[in-house]
């Protein structure tokens, strides 16, 4: 039995190493938690449609830290199909966790992005495919139009959440968190999803140079396993996660070109302060009117708060500067071509 396992993970081995050899038509990442019971019908359909299509493909699974079987399912759907391998995380770390061990794994020319509770439908991959390979789209996102989720709790904060994305990012997609997504393998390994920003990978990309971001209307299947993992937390920490990528995008690699800009007008506009309450009270003590303190004038105070702030905010921009000057990513550029 010992011999036997140990050939069986010899012969796992050696074909991964072909597959990194060879040209792969398509990589399956599926990033999953809590999601045993969907898995062998995922995989059976995946199966059916690359070899309807005759694609050369792999099935990547990332159990991000489960609860329930679903390692040991991935585990079984391994030991009958070559084609799937499998990452299990020792606990629960994010979807975005996932994806990002997932695309430093996948090896084929057009990755493909899934949920694994049968919302998406695999017979979508092959449109996703010819959009990448022939229209040379570098991302391709699904658009469920039509969406069987509860409209109030889902569905309204989903548009709401799009409309603002698109407004903020400039990239018209009517479903940017949309799992099923389609990538040229270029894009994958060239962009990190870190924290919770799978939301905005089509950003994330834009920002790296893969400007060809098209959409696809694709099917949305009602739920037949478990739970949704969806909530108002997410829909909150979407907004707070957008407006944190927006302002890294513009200002992650100049810190003083926003905190030394608003320093210096918070400083001038306390200064300005000043010298006004000042010149009142010197007006008054020439023309012998009462007048309120200076040291208990409360637009004195605000004043040198305003001053205070400025100087803070100049200091944190020239700080993040001196960070950004010793950052090993400060002349990490992208190449796409070399004559």
């Amino acid at each position: 039995m010992r011999i036997s396992n140990i050939f069986r993970n010899f012969a796992v081995e050696i074909q991964i190493f072909l597959i990194k050899l060879s040209i792969m038509d398509i990589s399956v990442l599926v990033p999953l938690y809590n999601e045993a019971e969907s898995l062998p019908a995922l995989h059976e359909w995946i199966v059916r449609v690359m070899k309807e299509h005759n694609f050369s493909y792999e099935v990547v699974f990332v159990n991000d830290g489960s609860t329930d079987d679903s390692w040991s399912v991935i585990r079984s759907l391994q030991t009958k199909d070559s084609n799937v391998r499998g990452i299990c995380f020792r606990r629960n770390y994010g979807k975005s966790a996932a994806l990002h061990c997932g695309f430093q794994t996948v090896q084929g020319d057009v990755v493909i992005t899934m949920d694994a509770d049968l919302q998406d439908s695999p017979d979508e991959i092959p449109e996703l495919y010819r959009m990448i390979m022939q229209e040379g789209y570098d991302l391709v996102s699904g658009w469920k139009q039509k969406r069987y989720d509860n409209k109030l709790t889902k569905n309204l904060p989903s548009k709401l959440f799009n409309a603002t994305a698109r407004r903020v990012t400039g990239i018209q997609l009517h479903d940017m968190n949309c799992g099923l997504k389609a990538y040229r393998q270029e894009v994958v390994k060239n962009i990190e999803v870190f924290s919770e920003m799978h939301r905005y990978i089509p950003y994330l990309a834009k920002n790296a140079g893969f400007t060809k971001i098209g959409e696809k209307v694709v099917q949305h299947r009602k739920r037949e396993f478990g739970v949704s993992k969806f909530g108002m937390s997410r829909f909150v920490n979407g907004y707070l996660d957008l407006m944190t990528l927006w302002f890294l995008n513009k200002f992650g690699k100049q810190p003083m070109h926003f905190f030394g800009l608003v320093g210096s007008v918070m400083f001038i506009l306390g200064l300005i302060a000043i010298v006004v309450v000042g010149g009142m009270k010197l007006y008054a003590l020439a023309h012998g009117v009462r007048a309120m303190l200076v040291g208990v004038n409360p637009y004195f105070h605000l004043s040198i708060l305003m001053m205070i702030l400025g100087c803070m905010l100049f200091l944190a921009g020239f700080l993040g500067e001196l960070i950004i000057r010793n950052s090993n990513e400060r002349n990490n550029y992208l190449i796409k071509e070399e004559l």
